[in-house]
């Protein structure tokens, strides 16, 4: 039985830092999680590396919304995929999707092909597909490694049925719960559907340091405040790390 894996989702340095003293066992680095997450800078990058000495996934979006994409942002995708490679990057998080809902077979290959050896996640463009079970034999023929996914639902929680089915057909890859996860529902995922493997954001509301705030202007989306900001709690990741090593030692003494 392997000890479990703990990925924290961040999209800052200061993130990453939290992450890390939480005890998460590797980042997925990804920028604007406020809109799902999309590619982060080289910069942004270079500088986590810099800060935290555990493994970093890197996300690969090149936009919010859906995940079928013109040829130009695919092209976008190969270039991310081969600068992050270059870079270090000890996987690439990816995620192509045809008109009709299947895995992008062509494009992911030609990712994976640019990706030239390192490992990767399918992210959760995977709960987006029509079939979940042909797109996990799909996924297994492009030797993805991880598959994220709360089971083609808003919630793992409530795809635990099908993360269970998941997890018993996956194989070789590694079926990885995200969306919703704190240190409770690890051990309901654990115990209902057989999951070592968890992604998380544990995120808080930061407070803006600015005094002076004009109230006439939003530079963002509507609804969102400038003046307060998301960051992962170090916190919530050591008690998602502590209910991860209790549902495996769990299991283990059985």
């Amino acid at each position: 039985m392997e000890k479990g894996i703990l990925e924290v989702c961040v999209d800052s340095v200061e993130s990453a830092i939290c992450a890390a003293v939480g005890g998460a066992d590797r980042l997925e680095l990804c920028a604007g999680l406020a809109v799902g997450g999309l590619t982060p800078s080289m910069a942004l990058y270079e500088r986590v590396r810099e800060c935290v000495e555990i493994p970093v996934h890197v996300l690969l979006r090149p936009r919010a919304g859906d995940f079928l994409y013109s040829q130009e942002e695919f092209e976008v995708l190969l270039r991310q995929a081969r600068a992050f490679r270059e870079a270090g990057a000890d996987a690439l998080v990816v995620g192509c999707l045809t008109r009709e809902g299947c895995l992008d077979r062509e494009r992911l290959g030609r990712l994976a092909e640019a990706a030239a050896g390192r490992k990767m996640t399918l992210h959760r463009a995977f709960d987006m597909c029509e079939d979940l079970v042909k797109a996990l034999e799909d996924a297994k023929k492009l030797g993805v490694h991880t598959i994220l996914t709360s089971g083609g639902y808003g919630r793992a929680h409530d795809g635990v049925e099908m993360l269970r089915c998941l997890h018993e057909q996956a194989g070789p890859v590694d079926i990885m719960a995200g969306a919703g996860v704190d240190a409770k529902e690890i051990l309901f995922l654990h115990r209902h559907a057989g999951l070592t493997s968890f992604h998380m954001s544990g995120k808080k509301r930061v407070e803006s340091g600015m005094i002076y705030r004009n109230p006439r202007v939003n530079m963002g989306l509507p609804g969102l405040s400038e003046y307060e900001g998301w960051q992962t709690d170090s916190e919530e990741v050591r008690q998602a790390k502590e209910a991860l090593g209790q549902a495996v030692c769990c299991e283990t003494e059985r």
